[in-house]
């Protein structure tokens, strides 16, 4: 780590508290003479990786699994929080000792276990719903599968997946081209065309090709059915999982009190070493000319108090439409015109504290309990809005303030402009209960309370002028020191560990005098971060 005693004599203007932005911000603590001040527009830290608090209730807007298949990414969690004591037989014993040896807690350096920052080690179990009925994610052709498909149905789905792989379309434009050469059009409008239009809004055939390539790039039927035999017979007590699919990975890390608790211990540490963080700010404006960025102004939220932030570099993760219809110097049409034409998808949680799932029994016509081990179930109904369950006492029972209820997220893919969206709290919590009540999974006397979370610009869309994105990054890389960073700095639907890779990358570039921000732009893009791996 780096010597407390260094004078930063210059400094980084980061817009942004999320995971990319705070990564940054310590990278650069730790590695330069750069002092970061992060321009946060919200009270919160971690942007939509951030943990709200309801009555002790704890929610992850959208689920956040940590793991990685860089190294890099997973020692830098364990210095802010290592892995919980746990037996040999349980987890690889090399990890739980890697970790304690980089656990630091900051300028202090090492300290003894804080037993409340750790993070647990969770198995992952995600399953399709659809016809009433739960199916394995990733899918996989199993005898229960077939089962519950029917012969005719499961005839179609090898016919058309078999005609896919011989008869592949050649180019791969939209979405989904990309799913039928991967699972036959059967099995596409089956289990995947419903799903992907409800969560985006929009037709698979005016979705691009490279958000499949982003997402679901290694995912098969025969690399889903070859890793459920392998599973059997493999002990999978090693957690770095680097040869498995993202997909199918069953075990991750996560923090005890929810992913908002790590980012809170990296702001903790961040200002402990004098970088600062600064909330309510939002930024009205960008200087920008042909040497780059010289200020950013901000307007405080509250007060109403405006300020301009000068400094030697600008690290932005807000979203770039914003950015750039932000700037105030010269920005060429076409890039104007590209930037106003991006498209993001918006976000509600609804969360529900159940007394308990319950189910009718068909046996006597009456409810009985329903046992859920799931962390996210995926609703392909159609007949319902909800697009996926988060069971919060699945990812973490600390999530939960009463270990007897059932805590759940109902997640709801939305514009800002839509009338679902624009509905008042009380409506959107008694649609929910509806809905969870309509699929068989709980009643509404089983709901003890609700309350409603919206996020906005959650997801960067892969349609509406995305295929002319290469405008905007030209524009943006000419501009030497502003970096573009995290997911909705790069419009790039990147998980976490993507995201700080950027961040790192970033910093990497400024500590090496390298001008060339492409090393930025190829993270999960490259193989080596890709959903799939090398044979």
């Amino acid at each position: 780590m780096k010597n407390d005693t260094v004078k930063y004599n210059k400094k980084a203007i980061i817009i942004g508290a999320g995971p990319a932005g705070l990564t940054a911000a310590y990278e650069l603590l730790t590695r330069t003479n750069i002092k970061p001040i992060i321009l946060e527009r919200s009270g919160d830290i971690g942007g939509i990786s951030k943990t709200v608090n309801y009555k002790g209730n704890r929610i992850d807007i959208g689920g956040h699994r940590f793991f990685s298949k860089s190294d890099r990414v997973m020692d830098w969690w364990f210095r802010f929080m290592p892995l919980e004591t746990t037996t040999e037989g349980e987890v690889n014993i090399n990890y739980q000792n890697r970790s304690r040896a980089l656990y630091t807690t900051g300028a202090s350096g090492t300290a003894p276990l804080d037993k409340d920052k750790v993070m647990l080690l969770r198995r992952r179990l995600s399953r399709i719903y659809f016809l009433r009925q739960f199916f394995n994610y990733p899918l996989n052709l199993s005898p229960n599968t077939l089962r519950k498909l029917g012969i005719l149905l499961t005839m179609k789905i090898g016919f058309s997946y078999t005609f896919a792989r011989l008869f592949p379309r050649r180019k791969e434009r939209t979405l989904e081209d990309f799913m039928i050469n991967r699972f036959g059009k059967t099995l596409y409008k089956t289990f995947f065309k419903d799903y992907t239009e409800k969560v985006w809004g929009v037709n698979c055939n005016e979705i691009s090709a490279e958000w499949g390539a982003q997402r679901i790039k290694g995912v098969s039927i025969t690399k889903a059915v070859a890793h459920a035999l392998k599973r059997k017979k493999k002990d999978d007590r090693d957690i770095a999982q680097k040869n498995v699919e993202t997909s199918q990975i069953e075990r991750f890390l996560y923090p005890k009190h929810g992913p908002g608790q790590l980012w809170e211990e990296v702001a903790r540490q961040i200002e402990s070493m004098g970088g600062e963080i600064i909330f309510h700010q939002k930024v009205t404006s960008i200087a920008n000319h042909k040497d780059g960025v010289s200020a950013i102004q901000s307007i405080h939220s509250q007060t109403g108090e405006t300020k301009s932030w000068e400094g030697d570099y600008f690290f932005s993760t807000m979203p770039v439409n914003e950015l750039i219809g932000g700037m105030s110097g010269n920005v060429p049409n076409d890039v104007k015109e590209v930037a106003a034409g991006l498209l993001y998808r918006d976000f509600i949680t609804v969360g529900l504290l159940l007394k308990q799932f319950s189910t009718q029994d068909k046996a006597t016509g009456g409810f009985k309990k329903l046992s859920l081990e799931d962390t996210w179930i995926y609703v392909q109904e159609k007949d319902v809005k909800v697009g996926r369950l988060q069971l919060f006492n699945n990812w973490s029972p600390f999530l939960v303030k009463d270990p007897a209820t059932s805590w759940i997220g109902m997640e709801y893919f939305c514009n800002k402009e839509d009338d679902f969206w624009n509905l008042s709290e009380e409506v959107i919590k008694e649609t929910a209960i509806i809905e969870l009540e309509k699929i068989g999974l709980a009643r509404k006397e089983d709901v003890l309370d609700a309350t409603v979370l919206r996020m906005e610009k959650t997801y960067p869309a892969y349609f509406g002028t995305y295929d002319r994105f290469d405008v905007i990054r030209n524009f943006v890389d000419s501009l030497p020191n502003l970096y573009l960073i995290g997911r909705n700095g790069m419009h790039k639907y990147n998980n976490s560990d993507h995201s700080m890779l950027t961040a790192m990358t970033a910093v990497d570039n400024i500590v090496a005098g390298i001008a060339d921000k492409s090393n930025i732009w190829s993270i999960n893009t490259e193989m080596e971060y890709h959903e799939e791996t090398k044979k």
